[in-house]
């Protein structure tokens, strides 16, 4: 038996409950279905090291870091500045760091997440756990639930489902076929916002778990201060995603160890220890971390000391797999929706998050692009007739 709907949605992440709250907002009746136990799960992962919202940035400076400029209407209409006023909304304040980025007082996910779970509640919205969609059938969309296969058949549905990253969270892209055979554009996902395989010699094991702080990385044109962690499968952490795309992309890894001294001054500074110090002693005078020690010894025997400090090269192996990635690269094509986001090849049927072919770092980012879509594809679908 077929249930006819008003408004569906597919997903209950960050996009898909903003989604619904659009919906809601405008007066459609709200069903969200979610294929795992619980809604949110990748975003309260996010949120256990602290729920990095948004970036307190001006709106053009935000959007320069998304590589995709069609977004930007949609971080016009929800960003940094709503984001926050959204946050407090629902009795959750926030704080902004040294760095820009805000987070909710409170630091996690769950309590903001409960908050506005019992919102959307009181607005009329219900959640559908354990609800898996199976793609499109005669007459709807079909599911797999506690109580067997049901099809649905909503007057519109927007689609909320992530992207390729953390499949055990409920971001595994087995929608992609399913589109694909609609006609829908699918551009292949990578992994994005993601570490780097380093083949290490034996003497590194050592310094496996060490940040590396205060440095600057430079790649291509682009030259980024951050930190990162080496690892024994090699290097992560926000230093290293913030330069991920570029590196995916082929450009090469060069690390200024002492970022805030020029070259002359840390050549001065070498002139003036004793030529019968070790490199290690004289690298840890100079003051770098023994991990920082470690890296130099690692790539830069071979190249003059004021080289290694100040340009040293990182051999990379390629990025690690994309379900270790926080994020994925690629998903719905551009030319495949309309300016509402709703699919040219599926009339009454948007989508938005990490479904959709954009790709920004982490820091606010992500969260701000999935909100962003969520709600204009929550208020266009509001709009449709079905």
């Amino acid at each position: 038996m077929t249930e006819a709907l008003d408004a569906l949605v597919i997903g209950a992440g960050p996009a898909g409950l903003m989604a619904a709250e659009a919906l809601a907002a405008a007066g459609r009746r709200v069903v969200i279905c979610e294929a795992k136990a619980s809604p949110a799960r990748k975003f309260l992962m996010a949120g256990k090291s602290g729920l990095n919202l948004t970036k307190a940035e001006d709106l053009p400076r935000f959007t320069a870091h998304y590589d995709s400029d069609w977004l930007a209407p949609m971080l016009a209409a929800f960003g940094p500045d709503q984001v926050q006023d959204w946050c407090r909304a629902l009795g959750q304040e926030v704080f902004t760091g040294s760095s820009g980025r805000v987070f909710p007082k409170a630091m996690k996910a769950s309590p903001l997440l409960r908050a506005w779970l019992k919102r959307l509640g009181e607005a009329g919205v219900t959640l559908r756990s354990r609800w898996r969609w199976q793609g499109f059938a005669e007459g709807g969309l079909a599911f797999d639930t506690p109580d067997g296969p049901q099809l649905l058949a909503p007057k519109v549905t927007v689609l909320a489902l992530g992207g390729a990253s953390w499949a055990r969270l409920g971001s595994d892209a087995a929608w992609v076929p399913w589109l694909a055979a609609k006609g829908v554009q699918i551009t292949p996902f990578q992994p994005a916002n993601m570490g780097f395989v380093v083949d290490w010699s034996p003497h590194m094991a050592r310094f496996f778990g060490a940040p590396v702080k205060g440095v600057a990385l430079c790649v291509g044109n682009r030259r980024e201060r951050g930190e990162f962690v080496i690892s024994a499968r090699g290097l992560e952490g926000g230093g290293i995603y913030t330069v991920s795309r570029d590196l995916r992309l082929g450009a090469a890894l060069v690390l200024d160890l002492l970022p805030d001294l020029a070259e002359a001054e840390v050549a001065a500074r070498l002139a003036k220890m004793r030529a019968a110090e070790t490199t290690a002693n004289r690298l840890r005078k100079l003051g770098l971390a023994p991990a920082a020690v470690a890296l130099v010894q690692e790539f830069g025997r071979s190249l003059p000391m004021v080289q290694a400090i100040k340009a040293l090269p990182i051999r990379l192996a390629g990025p690690r797999p994309i379900d270790e990635a926080i994020s994925s690269a690629g998903g719905i094509a551009r030319q495949s929706l309309t300016e509402g986001l709703e699919l040219r090849a599926l009339p009454g049927v948007f989508a938005c998050g990490e479904m959709l072919d954009w790709e920004a770092p982490t820091g606010g980012y992500l969260l701000t692009g999935c909100l962003a879509t969520g709600k204009w594809a929550g208020q266009m679908a509001a709009k449709a007739d079905g």
